[in-house]
């Protein structure tokens, strides 16, 4: 057990695992939300299942989705089943590997986040606009890591049109033929039995399509999106070392009483935080790191 959660912080703190995370997310959720489930049967509680559904799966009625607004972000980590999952996380994981080598982690995140709600709007439009979709409306809603799985393959497509995969039976393809052909098939087939799924896809890639196009001409929309997430990671760090453990500062006083540890320059904790602003704490060196531990106590110290 105690290897099992070594080997996940492992996976989840190493550089630029953003790809890891997203896929560590999706499969915590799924497991979780089948064990609920599968309780819930068991003990013929039918209320609880609907109740799992209602705040996760996103509802294509505008007057449900109102009350729920949070199943916006919810739905593209959640997943049906086995298969369900297994496909869209094996296709994250592909597309996402070239993304990242690319675009970099934080991009990738970026386009899996963005997609995600621009194919949850796009399907919430649809159903409530259109006639043939109203009439049509879903029982229960729609889930899945679709639509940002698609924003993340035709924003690669878009940005290296000419890189090749491998294709079982295929052999070599093109990124752009194969975003051609999965954008094709979810079109034809957004008036049958998963019409819902199939738009949320066109949202998705239409994301993708954007958010490179912008990218290359000097706007970086992932910019705003990984500031609010990191914000509070950093934020939670300068508490910490601006009001560190009282024990802690007398262990160092004692260590730095003896000139075991130098107190690290001005213009270096400057040069630190402007990094922690630019990239976030997760970008600085384990050596960094420790000289802002070491500034953060000594200040703690002096000012006592």
């Amino acid at each position: 057990m105690n290897s099992f959660v070594q080997d996940f912080k492992i996976a989840w703190n190493k550089q630029n695992s953003g790809l890891s995370r997203l896929i560590i997310i999706n499969v915590a959720v799924f497991v979780v939300l089948n064990l609920a489930i599968w309780t819930a049967q068991i003990f013929d509680f039918a209320s609880l299942a609907h109740f799992f559904h209602s705040i996760l799966y996103i509802p294509a009625p505008i007057e449900e989705f109102i009350w729920r607004p949070w199943t916006l972000v919810t739905y593209f980590f959640t997943h049906q089943n086995f298969f369900h999952i297994l496909f869209n996380m094996l296709m994250l994981y592909w597309f996402g590997m070239i993304s990242d080598e690319f675009m970099g982690s934080k991009r990738t995140i970026a386009l899996y986040v963005y997609g995600g709600i621009v194919g949850g709007l796009l399907y919430l439009l649809v159903y409530n606009t259109i006639p043939f979709f109203y009439y049509n409306m879903p029982a229960i809603g729609m889930i899945g890591a679709s639509a940002s799985v698609y924003a993340i393959i035709t924003g690669v497509a878009t940005l290296t049109p000419e890189y090749r995969i491998y294709l079982l039976l295929f052999g070599p393809v093109k990124l752009k033929y194969l975003a051609a052909i999965t954008i094709f098939l979810s079109f034809i087939g957004s008036s049958g039995s998963n019409a819902g799924g199939n738009i949320a896809h066109l949202g998705g890639a239409l994301l993708g399509f954007v958010f490179v196009k912008l990218l290359q001409r000097g706007r970086d929309l992932s910019i705003p999106l990984n500031r609010f997430l990191w914000f509070f990671p950093n934020s939670w760090h300068t508490l910490s070392t601006r009001f560190g453990k009282r024990a802690r500062n007398a262990r160092y006083h004692h260590s730095s009483s003896r000139g075991e540890r130098a107190i690290p320059s001005q213009e270096e904790i400057d040069r630190i935080l402007d990094k922690i602003s630019a990239s976030g704490y997760e970008s600085l060196t384990k050596e960094e790191k420790q000289t802002l531990f070491r500034y953060s106590e000594s200040e703690s110290q002096r000012k006592k």
